[in-house]
């Protein structure tokens, strides 16, 4: 029904190619009365217009899910949500499957172990803690982070969508470890997610040179919500 985006020509644009209304802010999209909002925009976003939306009562999907690595505002979230009768859906593919191994270990009080492995261009660590020239050099494969989700969040704060929404996911930042390689020449990211427990493992693997992929998360968790029949 609408659209709103950090500059209105940006809105406009979108509403154009899409046939609906270009709106100024939040609030103006929020007066068309939509079922749901899709945000495809950044940590702040998330930030800035969350607690807001769900109080509404207007249900909310997320791509950047790394907004959620502030423990403390992912409660605040769920707890407007509560008070807005909406729901929050994280739009991060394949995880149903490490969520029903953490349901058993809870269930049947089993150890977990839970982690992502992240292989990604030497140029997708420029402007962090890691970086070093001689990433752009190297002939092989170098790790640069290996710890848990909830030091990831802190080393990398705008490059931790997938890890923290493995570590909601599964067994919790604090527990859910995190291990990343600059890899010479790779485009796009690959990430290798597990959980395991006694007598189950379930891997979760994506490679995608594209970001486009987030988007279409987005798309298909919609058709899914609408459909008559429901894939989990």
């Amino acid at each position: 029904v609408g659209v709103t985006s950090r500059t209105f020509a940006s809105a406009e644009k979108t509403a154009a190619s899409v046939g609906c209304a270009a709106c100024a802010d939040v609030d103006a999209l929020l007066a068309l009365e939509p079922e749901y909002i899709v945000e495809a925009a950044s940590v702040e976003a998330v930030r800035a217009m969350a607690v807001p939306v769900l109080r509404r009562g207007v249900n909310l999907v997320v791509l950047s899910i790394g907004a959620f690595a502030d423990l403390a505002f992912y409660e605040e979230v769920k707890q407007a949500a509560r008070e807005g009768g909406a729901k929050v859906h994280l739009a991060s593919g394949g995880f149903d499957v490490l969520q029903t191994v953490t349901l058993m270990a809870e269930a049947l009080k089993l150890d977990e172990k839970a982690g992502i492995e992240t292989h990604t261009g030497a140029k997708g660590f420029r402007n962090t803690p890691v970086w070093a020239d001689h990433l752009l050099t190297d002939t092989e494969k170098t790790t640069v982070f290996t710890g848990s989700a909830k030091e990831a969040i802190a080393t990398f704060p705008r490059r931790v969508n997938v890890a923290v929404a493995t570590s909601l996911a599964t067994t919790g930042p604090d527990i859910t470890g995190v291990t990343m390689h600059s890899v010479p020449g790779w485009v796009g990211d690959d990430h290798c997610i597990t959980a395991e427990i006694e007598g189950v493992k379930a891997v979760v693997d994506i490679c995608s040179s594209t970001s486009a992929i987030a988007g279409w998360s987005a798309v298909a968790l919609l058709r899914n919500i609408a459909s008559p029949v429901c894939f989990y």
